[in-house]
């Protein structure tokens, strides 16, 4: 299972929309800084602000050219947030088919 501070990291990197557009630009292939904060009109200061909480969270890597810095998406934590949400999942699942099952034992003594 993912350690819990790596899937706080994703969360809160998630928790921007801002961040969540930009990795939604980068399922389409690298891009530039530059690209990538084209749609937003943001100063540029505050939009690399993003791409560090994106990069400290490890959904994103980014590489630089000379003077043009690329980022591409990282999947990997979000498999890991994946994960973790699949296991409460499972875990409220398994509760609910608990408490349905104790209603329908209550139902049935009912009925007899």
């Amino acid at each position: 299972m993912a350690q819990p501070a790596a899937v706080d990291d994703v969360f809160y990197a998630l928790s921007s929309p801002i961040r969540r557009k930009v990795l939604e630009q980068l399922a389409s292939g690298p891009a530039t800084v530059s690209e990538l904060a084209a749609p937003f009109g943001m100063k540029l200061p505050s939009f690399v602000q993003h791409l560090s909480v994106l990069e400290q969270g490890r959904l994103v890597k980014s590489r630089k050219q000379g003077r043009v810095r690329t980022y591409e998406i990282a999947p990997e934590p979000i498999k890991a947030a994946e994960d973790w949400l699949a296991e409460r999942r499972r875990q409220w699942e398994s509760r609910l088919d608990r408490f349905d099952a104790y209603v329908q034992h209550l139902k049935e003594s009912e009925n007899q």
